[in-house]
């Protein structure tokens, strides 16, 4: 089985992931560019189950384009944003993957969402399927 380990920039919050991600995404939404101070946000889809962290997180209530909630967690101490919750997507976090200790045998992103989004000299991710979506 997998173990990945990361956490935030200080080291207050720390996780544990068990076994391989379900899903790998990068999103170029406004939202996903300004909670991470970024051109986009690259995720790791995991099971609640496999997902275990130490020490407290602080919650950004944010809204997707379904008007449903989006749950972002991150550090209190130094703002690292850790994992997102969303609420359409139960039983799933949503790891950052710039907040794993190592990037050895991270797998390569599947799918690009919000493209409409993303600058425009960003080549797009070899193999990952693109979605263009509104905002």
């Amino acid at each position: 089985m997998q173990i990945r380990k990361g956490g935030c920039l200080c080291g207050a919050v720390r996780y544990v992931i068990k076994g391989e991600p379900a899903a790998t995404a990068i999103c170029h939404c406004r939202h996903c560019q300004k909670a991470g101070g970024s051109l986009f946000s690259f995720n790791l889809f995991v099971s609640e189950a496999d997902y275990e962290q130490q020490g407290q997180t602080m919650i950004y209530e944010d809204k997707g384009d379904s008007g449903q909630p989006s749950y972002r967690h991150f550090c209190g101490s130094c703002g690292s944003p850790v994992v997102t919750k969303v609420a359409m997507l139960p039983g799933q976090v949503l790891v950052k993957a710039g907040t794993l200790d190592s990037m050895e045998g991270l797998p390569s992103p599947q799918v690009e969402i919000y493209t409409g989004r993303a600058v425009q000299w960003l080549a797009p991710f070899a193999g990952a399927t693109r979605f263009v979506l509104s905002p």
